[in-house]
């Protein structure tokens, strides 16, 4: 029969942080940030949907199933 593959959880939080880093930084080019707020001009959605983003994809990539084992 096959092998029972095992599956990481930090593989499947890498997932989800990245995908809710391209989720931030689609929210944050899409809605224009208001005056009023302060520090409006650092983008902080841009940076952090780009953090979220490249923690994720290092989970990912880090924790990925392996074949053969």
């Amino acid at each position: 029969m096959g092998t029972k593959q095992e599956y990481s959880v930090w593989f499947f939080i890498g997932v989800l942080l990245a995908i809710y880093g391209v989720l931030i930084i689609g929210a944050t080019l899409t809605s224009p940030a208001s005056s009023d707020v302060k520090f409006s001009e650092y983008h902080i959605g841009i940076w952090w949907g780009a953090l979220l983003f490249v923690l994720g994809l290092f989970y990912s990539i880090a924790f990925r199933p392996k074949k053969g084992n």
